[in-house]
């Protein structure tokens, strides 16, 4: 399962972790972000203890949303040691993702 991002515990996240990190911005009641949800949940399950792999819910953690300038969703959010690399606005297919993931590794 993913793990929760919210503005409270986004920095310590980040600082306390060499890991890449992947975001999935999202709200519920977005059609393409239930589509891409479980695919989230199922990368978090095959990538535990490689990548830190979270959700972000956009209503209810504004700071982060604006912080990263997300206006449409699904967006995932890319990191490499601390620092944004890559990102992916919209829904896509599973293999698009473990592509994007196996390039931070």
């Amino acid at each position: 399962m993913a793990l929760e991002i919210t503005d409270a515990n986004y920095k310590e996240l980040m600082a306390d972790t060499s890991k890449p990190v992947v975001i999935d911005f999202w709200a519920t009641w977005c059609g393409p972000c239930r589509m891409v949800g479980p695919v989230i949940d199922e990368l978090a399950a095959e990538y535990e203890g490689k990548v830190v792999i979270g959700k972000c819910n956009v209503d209810d953690n504004e700071d982060l949303t604006a912080e990263f300038g997300i206006r449409n969703i699904p967006t995932i959010l890319f990191f490499k040691d601390g620092q944004l690399v890559d990102k992916q606005v919209g829904s896509a297919p599973k293999p698009v993702f473990v592509q994007k993931i196996e390039s931070l590794l």
